[in-house]
């Protein structure tokens, strides 16, 4: 009975074996770990890191390719099918999971510090071009990461109707059991990597903020409770399913993200901002070329491709299969075109905006200082350090700690769903008891390195933990040159059967 349950459900024990052992050999040989993880993520950024600006630069390209051909008119679904979800729900749903709490984290650190250490040398001001790089960073290429795995496998899950897994864009050509299953661990495993190292950097954002407006020194129990809390929410939503509990949470990130957004808009020099929004946005699309190819004077140069850029590329690249697994589950009833165009365009301009009034109120912000002292360099506080330069303060604190624990929940709830789709041989709406079980070890996984941390405090274990998602997009990258080149073939020879 028991060896029956586990061959019916092997990809499930077998990533759940093949994390714990992980855990296991973290636990006990932790410096050494560590110390492998930080060489092999640095190999992979330095002898693969112009490869993924190259890929980057090649999804972008042959997505808008796709859209605006003929192929874009291929509808995920019955031709006569209206959307699964309204416009404004679809957005709000693929934007949460896509970027989520990434966006508080960086939103004052990232352009400050492309201010303060230019990546090159430009004609534009250090304020435009921190932005344009930063847009860079968070625009069309992360997207379009996503957008490659949510067409082909909508057109897998909706026109061919396959199972929803990675390995069902490719099971018609590769017969391999082995090879298939390989595929499905490996995002398995990325997958929950990722999520740990999320609800491990969120949580400590969040006891950062909980510190900074309470004056207080909240330590590991906090951060143990909060990852307690946000699990069981996240577990809760998951189980009430996408029409209404993701879909809800979805709703109300963007709500609360918008009037923070507005507020600070309104009360910033709101004219300075939409300058320097429509500059950058404009110097980002004519300079995208040589930015994604990194040509001439747009290199910045080995180390801060590195340390920025190919590290940025590895992790898109890294959660692409999850996320865009989950932006397919959700676009039923769109065309490829509508597909590609709302998840290229749509989220990219909403964050170009958002840092726009973010890194150029902050800018403002320096400029009155007598002195810049680093005070917007911790990436953990530094949205609530640039908060206290504005009215209501800790309103703007407390409204934003809440908007990183609904982010994370949302971003956890639908890594749950789609884990538990996974494992449930494929279905679209997987058994409530997956979706309990991988609630439960991922708040297990994340508290063990959350404790580990703890006590090797001389280690940033859940530093480690994401440049283990490097490491692990590699094989995504070799995988998605295969499934472009299948999923071409069989979409070109669907359209030529019409």
């Amino acid at each position: 009975m028991i060896f029956k349950s586990l061959q019916k459900h092997a990809i499930l024990t077998l990533s759940i074996s093949i994390i714990f052992i992980c855990t296991l050999i973290v636990f006990f040989a932790t410096e050494s770990s560590y110390n492998a993880i930080e060489e092999a993520s640095l190999w992979v950024r330095n002898y693969f890191g112009y490869f993924y600006l190259y890929l980057g630069f090649g999804c972008v390209l042959l997505l808008l390719a796709v859209a605006v051909s003929p192929l874009g008119t291929i509808k995920l679904g019955a031709m006569e099918a209206k959307p699964e979800h309204s416009l404004w729900a679809w957005i709000a749903m693929l934007y949460s999971a896509g970027m989520g709490s990434g966006i508080l984290l960086r939103a004052v650190q990232e352009p400050v510090f492309m201010q303060q250490h230019p990546p090159y040398s430009s004609d534009l001001s250090a304020e435009n071009l921190a932005l344009e790089y930063t847009f860079y960073q968070w625009g069309l290429t992360a997207w379009a990461f996503y957008a490659l795995f949510a067409m082909v496998v909508g057109y897998a899950l909706y026109v061919k109707r396959k199972h929803v897994r990675i390995s069902a864009t490719v099971e018609d050509e590769i017969e391999s059991k082995i090879v298939r299953k390989s595929v499905d661990v490996i995002t398995i495993i990325t997958t929950v990597f990722g999520l740990v190292a999320a609800i491990g950097l969120g949580t400590t954002q969040i006891k950062g903020g909980l510190n900074h407006v309470f004056n207080t020194e909240l330590g590991l129990k906090t951060i143990i409770f909060l990852c307690i809390a946000i699990s069981c929410i996240a577990c809760y939503s998951a189980w009430q399913g996408v029409n209404k509990g993701i879909k809800l949470f979805s709703k109300l990130n963007i709500i609360i993200t918008l009037c923070i957004l507005l507020f600070v808009f309104i009360t910033s020099d709101m004219f300075a901002i939409l300058n320097a929004f429509v500059e950058s946005t404009f110097h980002y699309i004519i300079d995208f070329i040589p930015m994604s190819l990194a040509l001439g004077d747009y290199n910045p140069g080995i180390a801060f491709l590195t340390d920025w850029t190919f590290y940025y590329w590895a992790f898109w690249l890294a959660w692409a299969p999850f996320t865009g697994i989950f932006i397919a589950r959700i676009s039923k009833g769109r065309t490829l075109r509508q597909l590609l165009l709302g998840v290229l365009i749509i989220p990219s301009l909403g964050t170009f905006f958002w840092f726009s009034v973010f890194g150029t109120s902050a800018f403002q912000i320096i400029e009155g200082m007598d002195a810049y002292s680093n005070e917007f360099g911790n990436v953990f506080s530094s949205i609530f350090v640039f908060f206290q330069h504005y009215p209501f303060a800790s309103v703007l604190n407390l409204t934003t700690i809440l908007l990183l624990i609904s982010f994370l929940v949302t971003s956890v709830d639908s890594a749950v769903f789609v884990l538990s789709m996974f494992t449930d041989n494929g279905s679209k709406d997987p058994n409530k008891k997956h979706r309990v079980i991988w609630s439960v070890f991922i708040v297990l996984a994340t508290i063990a390195l959350v404790l580990l941390g703890n006590v090797k405090p001389d280690i940033d274990v859940l530093g480690t933990v994401s440049k283990l998602l490097i490491i692990t997009s590699l094989p995504f990258a070799f995988f998605i040159l295969i499934m472009i080149v299948i999923f071409l073939k069989e979409v070109i020879r669907l359209k030529k059967s019409v």
